[in-house]
């Protein structure tokens, strides 16, 4: 298929790494051009601008960091909207607002082009192995033709609903993903502190009831205090930002996700903005009294 991709950051440029491994035709484009270049050299095309990168492409998938930037990708000037024919279906895997993704896709459909919203879990790791999950909400026609692209890219797309659903199945995702952060930097805490071989104890634990994917891949960061990046906490504030807005909008209370919401906050006004969530684990070593 023809595929346009737009934004080669950490996720997005892996992704569309195994489009090509995949044997999809790749046209690439990202705000900071350079970032195009490992795509480029694998085989994608290179395109000046979003609208350019639609142009011809039956699928195009977009992977940025917030509302505003997907808003601005898609219908800002030179965005997809002006490139795109009708027919095309966007795939957005970012992670918005999902109210702000139903305007969209009413924007699009105006211009007879599809949109289905897929966000993702999996983080780094799933995208360069190509195992990503993806929550998908919109028209099933829209996903159908999108399939083979998220098939390249994930183990498994569920379809959760119409347009938006896919973003607040991802709301739900991060805020249960904030509870296990949390829990086990805790743990990981309160086991430094009694003075024990922290390996064994996530060796102990592992395959039990607390078992967990943050346990098994992120609990030794915790223990030797190095968060080497996986998933920005200042992009884990940001999903549970949006969380909580859209968990106000329909009156669900959310404690839990507030308060690893607010400990995020501390971490970027402290510069640990860019390194990967269990950084969580700075302040909890830190209120133990926990040297490295």
């Amino acid at each position: 298929m023809k595929v346009a991709f737009i934004g080669m950051g950490t996720m997005g440029a892996a992704m569309a790494l195994n489009l090509l491994k995949a044997g999809h035709e790749v046209t690439v484009h990202n705000r900071n051009r350079q970032r195009e270049e490992p795509v480029a050299a694998a085989g994608a095309t290179r395109a000046a601008t979003p609208a350019q990168a639609a142009q011809g492409a039956e699928v195009i998938v977009t992977c940025v960091s917030d509302t505003p930037d997907v808003e601005g990708v898609l219908l800002g000037p030179q965005g997809v909207i002006s490139g795109a024919s009708a027919g095309a279906v966007v795939v957005d895997t970012s992670t918005i607002s999902p109210g702000a993704t139903r305007r969209l896709a009413a924007a699009l459909a105006e211009q007879g082009v599809g949109m289905i919203d897929a966000p993702m879990s999996g983080g780094s790791e799933g995208a360069e192995k190509g195992t990503l999950v993806f929550m998908v909400g919109g028209a099933e026609a829209d996903l159908n033709k999108a399939l083979p692209v998220l098939q390249a890219m994930g183990k498994r797309i569920t379809h959760v609903g119409p347009i938006g659903a896919g973003q607040v199945t991802k709301a739900i995702n991060q805020v249960i993903l904030a509870g296990y952060y949390l829990s086990t930097a805790e743990g990981m805490a309160l086991g430094l502190k009694a003075g024990l071989d922290m390996e064994k104890v996530v060796q102990a634990i592992s395959g039990g009831a607390c078992d967990s994917w943050v346990l098994n891949f992120r609990s030794n960061n915790m223990i030797h205090n190095r968060y080497p990046l996986g998933f920005r906490v200042s992009l884990h504030r940001k999903d549970l930002r949006i969380a909580l807005e859209a968990a106000g909008e329909i009156g669900a209370a959310l404690p839990l996700a507030g308060m690893v919401a607010q400990i995020e906050n501390g971490l970027v006004d402290r510069g640990f903005g860019d390194e990967d969530i269990s950084a969580l684990a700075r302040p909890m070593r830190e209120l133990s009294g926990i040297k490295d």
